[in-house]
């Protein structure tokens, strides 16, 4: 059984940082995985995702050059490091896993999602 777990999430004022973590259990195999966040009253939208066999990423414009993602081989755990916080970063963060970041489906594996608020 696959399962995500998400945590770091919180309240932070505008300009400040939070590190969310994602750890992976019962899948040690190379995966693709993604944070998608959905604000209030919005769409889900994907946020940034990591191959682990070979560290490619990606980004959504809107947090280029404030947000990082990274990945710990040895606890297969992926952070999300969000630094520069704006308000509308405030939505709830989930981390999904898929074979690939190629396929364009819905991911399978969906964690449970932790909370992100920022204030202005």
């Amino acid at each position: 059984q696959i399962d995500l777990v998400e945590s770091g999430g919180g309240s932070v004022q505008a300009g400040g940082s939070l590190r969310l973590s994602c750890a992976v259990s019962g899948y040690t195999s190379s995966y693709c995985l993604r944070w998608f966040r959905q604000p209030p009253g919005e769409e889900r939208e994907g946020v940034a995702s990591i191959e682990t066999a070979g560290g490619i990423t990606y980004y959504r414009d809107s947090v280029k050059g404030r947000f990082t993602i990274s990945q710990d081989n040895a606890k297969n755990t992926v952070f999300l490091q969000m630094n520069s916080l704006k308000p509308e970063d405030t939505a709830m963060y989930y981390c999904t896993l898929d074979l690939t970041c190629s396929l364009g489906r819905r991911p399978p594996y969906w964690g449970q999602g932790t909370q992100v608020t920022v204030s202005s």
